[in-house]
């Protein structure tokens, strides 16, 4: 499913969740967005890199410590975030055309169960 929302949306949902975290804040450390997102360090500064690159985020370093980068969004990337948030809505209303309210929660319980026990499985 993954790739089918990243084309239909332009994003893929890890740069989606990204954005989203940017788009509470005004102003992070890029470590504590890693945390926060739970992607590993090279792949956030990849996306971080590529959406600066397209004017959405900007990043600079800390004057006092040249190790700590801080990330926001751009006025043009608050723009965006909320598009893609709108496609993304529309997304899942088209996976889930013909569902009842009841199908909806029902699925949601079983996948938090499947996503429950997969997150107790020991490497």
């Amino acid at each position: 499913m993954s790739p089918k929302f990243e084309r239909c949306t332009g994003i893929s949902q890890s740069r989606l969740e990204l954005l989203h975290k940017l788009m509470e804040v005004d102003e992070i450390n890029q470590t504590a967005l890693k945390q926060q997102v739970h992607i590993d360090s090279a792949a956030v500064t990849r996306h971080l890199k590529q959406l600066e690159e397209k004017g959405i985020v900007s990043r600079r370093k800390s004057s006092e410590d040249n190790r700590i980068t801080f990330v926001k969004l751009t006025g043009e990337g608050r723009k965006k975030i909320e598009w893609y948030c709108k496609e993304k809505e529309d997304f899942i209303s088209k996976v889930f055309d013909g569902f009842t309210e009841e199908e909806r929660t029902v699925l949601t319980e079983l996948l938090s169960k499947v996503q429950y026990n997969v997150n107790k499985i020991e490497n």
